[in-house]
C-alpha cells in the first residue's frame, strides 16, 4: 500500500520493530491486546515468505512479539542525564545525512543512541539491523543495498524519519512514537500510544535530543 509520498510503507513497516527482542514470544491464532508495550506480527504470506507487520493480519496465523531497544527499558538503570554521548562517532555520516534530508543532526544522534547505543553490529532476533536498526523490507524500500554500510544504515533511517515528520507534519513526538511502535499505533491512538516502552523511550529520545544540541552549541 502506497502512502501519500508514495512509498509502499503500509503495513510492513520495518517498525524500528527492530529493537531487540525483550524476550517474551507469543503464539497466537486470534488478536491479543498488550496495552503497555509496542509489538511486531511475524507471519508467513501465502507464497511462504516470512513477513512482519505493526498490525495482526487476518486470517491467519501469527507470533506477536515484543521488541525492546537501548532506550526502551524500563529497568535500565542509565542515568539519561549524564550518561556519556557519542559526539565524535560518524560525524560526516550523521551531517550528510541531516543535510540531505533536512532533519537536525543532534536528533539523528539522538536516535541512533537510542537504537543501537552507536552499535554498528547491532542486530535483533527480528532482523533488524545496524546504527538504526532498519528491518531488511524498510531498508529496501528506503534505497539502502547493504543495511550493514554504516553510512547507508544512517541514510535510510533518516529517510524514514524524515519521512514520519512528513507524515505527522512536523510533530517530533509523533514521529518518535512511530519510529519505535509504527505509524499504524499512533494512527490507532491518534497520539503517543500507550505502551510504557514507547512513552518511555520519546521522553528519552527528547532528553538525549536536548543533551545532543547542548553539545553541540557548546562545541
Amino acid at each position: 500500500m502506497l502512502n501519500k509520498s508514495g512509498l509502499k510503507w503500509g503495513h510492513k513497516l520495518k517498525l524500528q520493530a527492530a529493537k531487540a527482542l525483550t524476550g517474551c514470544v507469543f503464539l497466537l491464532l486470534a488478536p491479543a491486546v498488550i496495552a503497555d508495550t509496542p509489538a511486531v506480527y511475524r507471519y508467513q504470506q501465502a507464497n511462504g515468505v516470512t513477513a512482519f507487520s505493526d498490525r495482526a493480519p487476518k486470517n491467519r496465523p501469527y507470533i506477536k512479539v515484543r521488541f525492546d531497544c537501548f532506550a526502551c527499558d524500563l529497568k535500565s538503570t542509565v542515568n539519561w542525564h549524564n550518561t556519556p554521548l557519542f559526539l565524535k562517532k560518524y560525524q560526516h555520516e550523521i551531517a550528510t545525512a541531516a543535510l540531505h534530508h533536512q532533519l537536525d543532526p543532534a536528533l539523528l544522534r539522538a536516535i541512533i543512541h537510542a537504537e543501537s547505543a552507536f552499535n554498528p553490529k547491532a542486530l535483533s532476533k527480528s532482523g533488524a539491523a545496524g546504527l538504526m536498526q532498519l528491518m531488511p523490507d524498510t531498508a529496501t524500500e528506503v534505497g539502502v543495498k547493504d543495511i550493514w554500510h554504516q553510512q547507508q544504515n544512517i541514510q535510510g533511517g533518516a529517510s524514514y524519519l524524515a519521512f514520519l515528520l512528513k507524515r505527522y507534519k512536523g510533530d517530533i513526538k509523533l514521529a518518535m512514537a512511530a519510529y519505535n511502535a509504527g505509524p499504524g499505533a499512533v494512527d490507532k491512538h491518534q497520539g503517543i500510544p500507550p505502551y510504557a516502552e514507547t512513552q518511555t523511550y520519546v521522553e528519552r529520545v527528547q532528553l538525549l535530543w536536548s543533551r545532543y544540541q547542548q553539545a553541540s552549541q557548546a562545541s
